[in-house]
């Protein structure tokens, strides 16, 4: 089969646990002999992630420039499946890979801020939700997404967990007698305020952070102001973070559709305290030490550095999540129940995946015989001068 990969984000290297999960999903691909090619956005900072030799990467600098090089990629490689990520604000690539390879679209449905439909979607589109309805297949990597996406578009997806975890064996990191209480890609959306609260309130505990694709200036300002937190680079892997980690806080406000990290956490016995959020709750395998919170629900129209919408973050009791991280970092028995808990829980979940699920998926389905790539210009090259001005901008900001 011939494959390709469409989002707006950076895969040189991936940020953010769906840019990641794609990538294994062609590692895979490609090992198995599938020719695989990835348009995406620029290259951007972050941790290295091992990428088959094989894989061709098209990053596109300039943002006006990706739904042409997307449809020449369409119309050279021919793809049997475009498969087009959630990372797609402005559902561009989406409409791109329906007019250019029509029957052949898979939606990869990871971030349900990022979907054209649903409650928590910031740009909702009644087009675009149809084109992703009629898709050849949806993939959602978690039960609750599933549902998730069945009650917005009345249909079935197919649920497929990434191995983004590896093969194992997995090291055994914690320690309670050291390490820090850590937080991954503190903003505001994944509940920077939560994180903040909990460190003035134990200001004898050393806490870490380590920026992500949501981290603004003003959130490492933020951070720097407390003299018991530690600002960390990004790691070369995953284990050279979690090395330094005794305690992992994920106190998201936003709805995630899973939360890879915590697992990768939990995998290696680091205890986790998280919040309701979404999938989260079903990430943590029934382990506890999930705490309630007043989500995110609405979003200003402005815009940070990075083009995300500004939320408007509820109130949060702190004191759950300050009792929470004080039991497990001043009981040394509980918390040694916790990590052998979420380690065993991981283990088992990890256990059930299968590499070949997103392979079995695209070669059980019918592409249309040989559909021609449309000579027609699409609904971009249609608009004038001043709208598709407009349209640049909002890509920037996306």
């Amino acid at each position: 089969m011939r494959i390709l990969l469409t989002a707006n984000a950076s895969y040189a290297p991936p940020r953010g646990g769906a840019t990641r999960s794609n990538l294994v999903w062609l590692n895979h691909l490609a090992s198995r002999g599938h020719a695989c090619r990835i348009v995406c956005g620029p290259a951007g900072e972050g941790a290295q992630f091992r990428r088959h030799e094989s894989i061709g990467l098209l990053p596109v600098e300039d943002p006006a420039r990706l739904l042409v090089v997307l449809r020449e990629q369409i119309r050279e490689f021919r793809p049997d499946w475009v498969l087009v990520s959630s990372e797609d604000v402005g559902h561009v690539l989406l409409r791109e890979a329906q007019h250019s390879a029509e029957g052949r679209l898979v939606y990869l449905a990871h971030t349900p801020q990022f979907f054209p439909f649903g409650p928590a979607s910031w740009n909702p589109d009644l087009h675009a939700a149809e084109m992703v309805a009629r898709a050849a297949g949806i993939v959602v990597i978690g039960r609750h997404m599933a549902q998730y996406v069945e009650r917005a578009l009345g249909r079935v997806p197919e649920i497929i967990h990434p191995p983004i975890y590896g093969p194992g064996p997995f090291p055994y990191l914690a320690d309670f007698a050291r390490g820090l209480t850590a937080m991954i890609n503190p903003c505001a959306v994944k509940g920077i305020s939560i994180f903040l609260g909990v460190a003035e309130r134990l200001p004898a505990q050393a806490f870490g952070a380590t920026p992500g694709w949501g981290t603004t200036a003003e959130d490492r300002r933020a951070l720097a102001r407390l003299p018991n937190v530690r600002v960390l680079p990004n790691p070369h892997g995953i284990d050279e973070l979690l090395r330094e980690t005794r305690l992992l806080l994920m106190p998201s406000l936003w709805y995630e559709g899973f939360g890879l990290i915590v697992m990768e956490a939990m995998l290696r016995g680091i205890p986790v305290v998280s919040s309701d959020a979404g999938g989260l709750v079903e990430a943590r395998c029934g382990t506890g030490f999930v705490i309630p919170v007043r989500p995110i629900e609405r979003y200003e129209p402005v815009f940070d550095e990075h083009g995300m919408p500004a939320p408007v973050t509820p109130p949060q009791e702190i004191g759950p999540w300050v009792d929470a991280v004080h039991a497990l970092i001043t009981d040394q028995g509980r918390y040694e129940r916790a990590s052998r808990a979420a380690r065993a829980a991981a283990l088992r979940f990890v256990a059930g995946l299968r590499g070949e699920a997103l392979e079995e998926l695209l070669a059980g389905l019918a592409p249309p015989a040989e559909t021609p790539v449309p000579a027609a210009r699409t609904a971009v090259e249609n608009l004038s001068a001043e709208r598709r001005a407009l349209l640049l901008q909002r890509l920037r900001k996306a």
